[in-house]
């Protein structure tokens, strides 16, 4: 039986971790392990005017509107059209709300009343780029709205969940994939201790097809993870390249970085990492070499 921790320990003992950006799938293990009982989630920008908080900590949430604070604080999912990358508007010239569980970019009003200044956008220096960040005409004429650039579901309850930023989703075969989700479940497989997905261009189709860029801790079993992945992704959004790397490039605010790895795609050429292709034949993933590489883009490996 374990003993109680002793006065001393209780003293030193974090009982509340408070921050953004922790992913749904660390949250349980990082409370487990350093025995954080309490975990408060929150979702804001320095210059942006949305600004959520998962005040009872429900696991994955970044915060939370209930539908009577709504007035108060205007902040909505749009509906966004992923293959122009832009909000969706309707034969109006509207936007959308989104409907619970639907994937759309979260937008906060402006509104310059110094009654109300957290509803304030104040832009940057550069005038261009403060035009960038606001969308006219929402909802009715002459409205205008902060956009932050990021993808968000809200449920019933009003709970916010962070989807992806806008340029990390892709879309294959008709439908759009979110490379954070796909990133989650892919990093819970035994061997993989950090994983990076993102979309790539192969020859003859529309869109990009998923592709992976792990990091491993130990021996990885290539035949289990293409099964673990089959179970647990629909066809559209499982990654169809695996890339092996020493370690994965990020930015200054430990943010992973996608766009040289997007450039420099499945080429045996130009990544010059360990790769492979998910073989839906063989069931396992296989040593992508020139010789398939070619097959591919030609078209004789059907994907």
């Amino acid at each position: 039986m374990t003993a109680p921790p002793s006065p001393a320990e209780q003293k030193h003992r974090v009982r509340l971790c408070c921050g953004n950006g922790m992913r749904p799938d660390v949250w349980g293990p990082f409370s487990a392990r350093f025995k954080v009982p309490e975990i408060r989630e929150f979702y804001a920008a320095t210059e942006g005017n949305v600004a959520v908080f998962n005040f009872d900590g429900k696991p994955g949430v970044i915060g939370r509107l209930p539908s009577y604070f709504a007035a108060r604080f205007p902040i909505a999912v749009i509906k966004f059209d992923f293959e122009r990358e832009e909000p969706y508007r309707n034969e109006g010239g509207f936007c959308v709300r989104c409907r619970p569980e639907e994937v759309g970019e979260v937008v906060g009003e402006i509104l310059n009343d110094p009654m109300r200044p957290t509803n304030r956008f104040e832009g940057y220096a550069d005038k261009a780029a403060t035009e960038k960040k606001i969308l006219r005409d929402v909802f009715r004429k002459g409205d205008a709205y902060f956009r932050t650039g990021d993808l968000m579901k809200q449920d019933d309850e009003g709970y916010f969940y962070f989807v992806d930023r806008i340029g990390d989703t892709f879309r294959w075969k008709g439908e759009n994939v979110a490379t954070s989700e796909v990133a989650e479940m892919i990093s819970v497989f035994p061997g993989i201790k950090e994983a990076n997905v993102y979309g790539v261009a192969v020859n003859g189709h529309e869109g990009k097809i998923g592709m992976m860029a792990v990091v491993c801790e130990s021996e990885l079993d290539l035949a289990g993870l293409y099964g673990h992945i089959a179970d647990s992704l629909p066809a559209y959004a499982r990654p169809a390249f695996l890339r092996i790397r020493p370690s994965l490039d990020v930015t200054g605010t430990f943010k992973q970085k996608k766009m040289d790895l997007v450039r420099e795609g499945f080429n045996p050429a130009t990544a010059r990492d360990d790769l492979y292709f998910g073989d839906p034949a063989k069931g396992v993933f296989v040593p992508l070499d020139q010789a398939l590489y070619e097959r591919i883009q030609s078209g004789v490996v059907r994907l």
